[in-house]
């Protein structure tokens, strides 16, 4: 099958057909997928993000690679629009966050993905203690 990936980051026409297409359809392609994410300012982030956060534990080897990676920019933006938004996620990459919270680089630090990574630990004990 051929998926409907964006062509460039103003194509959300692409991105609106992805969405509605199933999570087994889309698993081959999630590395790609992600990397329309890179920015949150990309017309077609504003509708992969929401649909993104939705897919939960499942995301977790892929976004593993995105924090794994140089880019904190990038580690940011799927922080805050992706992983904030899904407890199951959040608990899958827990390790990832906890290195971020307590021993980030310095560019880490600079782009906020440390901060974002304490306060998505900080919801995850909220959440726990308040079940």
């Amino acid at each position: 099958m051929h998926l409907p990936l964006p062509r460039d980051k103003h194509d959300t026409e692409n991105a609106q057909a992805l969405i509605a297409l199933s999570w087994e359809e889309l698993r081959p392609a999630m590395p790609q997928i992600l990397e329309w994410v890179q920015d949150v300012n990309w017309p077609v982030a504003s509708i992969l993000l929401p649909y993104l956060g939705g897919i939960g534990p499942r995301l977790a080897p892929y976004v593993k690679t995105v924090l794994a990676s140089n880019d904190e920019q990038w580690k940011y933006f799927v922080l805050q629009g992706i992983v904030r938004h899904s407890r199951e996620l959040a608990f899958e990459l827990d390790g990832e966050l906890q290195r971020f919270a307590h021993t980030p680089t310095m560019g880490e630090l600079e782009e906020g993905v440390a901060e974002v990574a304490r306060e998505i630990l900080q919801c995850q004990i909220i959440t726990v203690v308040g079940q």
